[in-house]
């Protein structure tokens, strides 16, 4: 794609999009397409945000930070005709979880082969497994609504909030009266407790608390944690239920197929241009002054970046209400997790499950025991990052070989826990980072033996670069924790939930706003067809 710099109409937009992640480039696409002059504002040389992809080492593609795609709303494929500017997901099919001894766990593609694999462990999980499989897509589809709409005003009297309000009601009353106390207890439980109510095999238990956990500074007994994994779990592609998948080329190709869309439709889309501040004048948000110096003016500026830099960093403290400001100094970020890329000059063998089947070509998990995840989180607890950490691995070169030399692959690793706020202090984690990378590589290789001898490359992300490289505040991957008391209309602050915010004329439409994190896209629209409903643009 041609990003272009060029200043087609004097200088004065419709609107100002800070931030080319992928959530600012679809509220670009939106806005674009609906006939506004709008410009996209991007510091790094390359698009994407955390949804990006880097040829980090010669001939490796790295999906650097985000690393599979799930939540990506249909209804934005469809509207943006992503696929025609080169949208491909591959299906990521299997689930296996290595063990130091036994043969691990698969989860298939196939339900009668993963009821044997469970059955091993426990007849009474692999009768309930499937059942579990369809309360959870139920709770799924009750949520559903919820995340592709912008949420109402419980405050509000305006008919039209009342009207959304009686919806959502009528959601629950459409709930059995079991499904109701489920839906209760995934509001309030721990991961690990819910899947307690469901399971006896620890095995199995492990591997499917840790969607609770993802992004967030808690263990999977802490309660909450049950709403986190149903938000992991509402996976869509092409309207599959519960699917996940590769992006073909890397997870940057989201956001390159975004940003052509928002081209497309005639949006002007600058990388290497940083913004030091947004303009505000009498209360409005008039425009952006970038670090090189220029100024461009706007009717609208829309942040796509976390709520905490957006409203501290590039509005300031003294144009903003001190309730808002007590608020955001009390939005929680706690950046946990890390990761580590790695460019082999072989595929891993694991001890457990020899050879390179269908099993490695899906998600692998570290998660051998609830005690063992809840031990890497006592560590972060305390200011350390966790020796024996929980390990989320794909091995994307498998089903997309374009990513790697021929007969080599790329291994992304995820990271939990490492906790941005160390004992010793954030800023000592340049210090820490080879220690933190040579404890993952340490970890996996208990399972898969050659491993070490493999790695051409090794590319460690902690928090604190994810903060310095990324923008992400405190390196949180969701602009701010899945907790109940930071979603739907509390997301980022009460009062402040739609995408609107208290300069005039400045909107949010990052992961920091409705309905959350995860490459869905969907705050990006539902900014977007906010801004246009109000004629904000």
């Amino acid at each position: 794609m041609s990003v272009t710099n060029t200043e087609r109409n004097g200088g004065r937009w419709d609107a100002i999009i800070i931030g080319g992640g992928h959530n600012g480039l679809a509220c670009a696409a939106y806005l674009a397409k609906a006939g506004r002059r709008v410009k996209v504002l991007e510091r790094r040389h390359v698009l994407g945000g955390a949804a990006v992809s880097e040829e980090v080492y010669p001939g490796f593609t790295f999906s650097v930070c985000s690393y599979v795609v799930s939540l990506l709303r249909p209804q934005i494929i469809r509207d943006l005709e992503l696929p025609k500017h080169g949208l491909e997901i591959l299906p990521l099919e299997c689930a296996f979880t290595p063990q130091l001894e036994g043969p691990g766990l698969v989860r298939w593609p196939d339900a009668a082969k993963t009821r044997a694999e469970i059955a091993r462990l426990s007849k009474k999980d692999a009768d309930v497994y499937p059942q579990f499989g369809r309360a959870m897509g139920r709770m799924g589809r009750l949520v559903k609504p919820i995340i592709d709409d912008p949420p109402p005003d419980p405050t509000s009297f305006d008919p039209r909030e009342l009207l959304k309000l009686k919806k959502l009601g009528d959601l629950v009353r459409g709930l059995s009266e079991t499904e109701l106390v489920r839906f209760v207890k995934m509001m309030t439980m721990s991961s690990a407790d819910f899947l307690d109510e469901w399971f006896e095999s620890d095995v199995l238990k492990a591997p499917m608390a840790v969607s609770g956990i993802i992004g967030t500074y808690l263990g999977v007994r802490s309660p909450g944690t049950a709403y986190v994994l149903l938000h992991h779990y509402m996976g869509e592609i092409d309207g599959a239920f519960r699917a996940w998948g590769f992006s073909r080329g890397g997870t940057g190709q989201i956001s390159l197929s975004i940003a052509r869309a928002a081209e497309a439709y005639g949006a002007d889309i600058e990388v290497n241009a940083g913004v030091e501040r947004v303009k505000v004048k009498d209360g409005r948000a008039t425009g952006v002054v970038l670090t090189d110096g220029r100024e461009l003016d706007a009717k609208a500026v829309i942040s796509g970046v976390d709520p905490r830099l957006t409203f501290f960093g590039l509005v300031g403290k003294e144009h903003l209400p001190g309730e808002l400001v007590s608020h955001l100094d009390r939005y929680k970020l706690r950046g946990s997790s890390g990761k580590v890329n790695l460019a082999l000059d072989r595929l891993p063998e694991f001890t457990c499950r020899p050879g390179n089947g269908l099993h490695i070509k899906g998600d692998i998990a570290i998660a051998p025991s609830i005690d063992y995840l809840e031990r890497a989180y006592d560590e972060a607890k305390y200011g350390a990052f966790s020796r024996r950490p929980y390990l989320n691995v794909v091995i994307p070169s498998l089903t997309d070989p374009t990513v790697a030399p021929p007969g080599k692959h790329v291994m992304s690793i995820f990271v939990q826990y490492a906790p941005y706020h160390l004992k010793e202090g954030a800023a000592d984690w340049p210090n820490q980072r080879d220690a933190f990378g040579d404890a993952v590589v340490d970890t996996l290789a208990e399972y898969a033996p050659g491993l070490k001898e493999s790695i051409l490359y090794r590319q460690v992300l902690t928090p604190w670069d994810l903060e310095k490289d990324f923008g992400l505040t405190e390196g949180n991957i969701f602009h701010g924790e899945l907790s109940l008391e930071q979603l739907f209309f509390l997301r980022p602050a009460p009062g402040w939930a739609r995408y609107r915010t208290p300069v005039r004329g400045l909107w949010m439409c990052g992961s920091g706003t409705h309905p959350g994190g995860g490459i869905m896209g969907a705050p990006g629209k539902l900014a977007a067809e906010r801004m246009l409903k109000e004629r904000a643009v």
